[in-house]
């Protein structure tokens, strides 16, 4: 693994914790009656799904990370996969929790189209590795 790859792993690892105090949030409010939370099913779906992505996408990285250096890709290319899949892992989440981010919404804000580019973002990274480790001659 290169240097770059193990860095980012380490970064990723570190903050992997941060999902875990958001899954524990989530726990805390369906328990609280008073936080809202369950009178709202519109928000409820939203941070589900924010907290599921991040989960997903944070592991995705980082098994990503043990094929990028094995990829037959220019080093830009391979700079952008290391970045494209956590970056996706972030703009996912930010767009499910900040665009129903009060008690009482009853429709997303505009922020719900960062869900969007975080789907194009992170859809070019895994096309990029794909065609990176198809491009890999096979050993006989």
């Amino acid at each position: 693994m290169s240097d770059q790859s193990r860095r980012l792993a380490g970064i990723l690892l570190v903050v992997f914790p941060t999902v875990i105090f958001g899954g524990v949030s989530l726990l805390g409010m369906l328990i609280d009656a008073r936080s809202g939370y369950i009178e709202n099913p519109l928000r409820q779906d939203l941070w589900r799904a924010g907290h599921a992505h991040a989960g997903v996408l944070l592991i995705l990285s980082l098994v990503a990370l043990r094929y990028v250096d094995q990829a037959v890709l220019p080093e830009r290319l391979k700079g952008f996969v290391r970045y494209a899949i956590p970056t996706a892992a972030i703009l996912l989440p930010v767009a499910f929790f900040l665009s129903v981010l009060s008690p009482t919404a009853r429709e997303p804000n505009a922020l719900i189209y960062l869900a969007f580019v975080g789907a194009v973002v992170l859809a070019a990274g895994l096309v990029t590795l794909g065609i990176g480790l198809l491009r890999r001659p096979v050993r006989t």
